[in-house]
């Protein structure tokens, strides 16, 4: 290929590029906003490196402040996540305002606009971010603790912007809104102090002798794994109830979370230790009388043996 050749293929490629990057940098009006193909990938671009770099800056965050033994991992969790936000917010911004072309101003008419659409439809996923980011400055709930919202218990192991997972004893993720968090009454086992007290409520015969009963109750209790020496178990004498006399033993734990597990164990052990000391739990009877019956059969009935009911 000579020379001259190379000359007109170079002209007829510079010629061609000239038009691509005319057609990419076509800018098309709408309204105050000016949007071309070139602006449309920069800003994907950006968005797309903003996503990756926030990924990996709350990362990097969290495992350094992994080192600080006195910050928990709650704060951590909620450093990094509001961190990740920001870096995402910075990006998304950017390449509206430089891949785009668009000024604050239009952004305030976009938000504008779709506030009016959150007024109509989109209420409820603008309240479960709100409460998300309630829930990371707050932090009346926080990563691994223990949670019981209505019927559903479990571990929370992550809270976004929209939901909090939360996974059960049976390894089932529960995806909760984070409305719900904020609005509905939910009992945090590890809020504040590790330990929780747990309570269990038992029911002896009437005939039954009460400093027995309480010594016995204690007994069962002293030998359950994660009950806590101190502080130690207690009993309380509730009530003199309608066919019972009823009790309460509190204990305390540090494993709030296998709740379930030592209530459980400490059945087992009361139901063993009163069948040894010989002290009942009774059950409701009622006794019921037949009117109007022959006088043979109501004798016989009145010498049958078993739980007779009284109308």
């Amino acid at each position: 290929m000579t020379l001259i050749e190379t000359a007109v293929l170079w002209q007829a490629w510079q010629g061609a590029l000239a038009r691509i990057w005319d057609y990419l940098n076509r800018e098309l009006r709408l309204g105050r906003i000016s949007i071309s193909i070139a602006g449309v990938i920069t800003a994907a671009v950006v968005i797309t490196v903003t996503i990756a770099m926030s990924r990996y800056v709350s990362t990097f965050v969290e495992r350094r402040l992994e080192r600080r033994s006195h910050i928990d991992a709650g704060l951590r969790y909620t450093i990094s996540r509001l961190i990740r936000y920001c870096v995402v917010a910075v990006g998304f911004l950017s390449a509206i305002r430089y891949g785009l072309g668009v000024d604050l101003t239009s952004i305030a008419v976009i938000f504008t606009a779709l506030s009016v659409g959150i007024g109509f439809g989109l209420q409820y996923l603008a309240a479960d971010i709100a409460s998300g980011f309630i829930l990371l400055f707050e932090r009346p709930i926080r990563v691994g603790d223990r949670i019981t919202i209505g019927e559903d218990e479990g571990d929370v192991e992550s809270i976004n912007l929209r939901t909090t997972v939360v996974s059960t004893n049976d390894r089932i993720a529960i995806i909760i809104p984070n409305s719900k968090l904020v609005s509905q009454r939910v009992i945090n086992w590890s809020y504040a102090d590790p330990r929780a007290r747990i309570s269990i409520p038992i029911g002896v015969a009437d005939d039954s002798d009460i400093d027995h009963v309480t010594q016995t109750l204690i007994e069962a209790a002293q030998t359950v794994e994660y009950v806590l020496p101190d502080p130690p178990p207690r009993v309380q004498f509730i009530k003199f109830g309608d066919y019972s006399l009823d009790f309460r033993l509190l204990v305390w734990t540090s494993q709030p979370r296998r709740h379930p597990q030592i209530r459980s164990d400490i059945n087992y052990r009361i139901y063993k230790l009163f069948r040894e000391h010989h002290i009942r739990i009774p059950y409701p009877t009622q006794e019921f009388l037949l009117k109007g019956l022959p006088k043979e059969l109501e004798s016989s009935l009145m010498a049958d043996e078993g739980p007779q009911m009284k109308d």
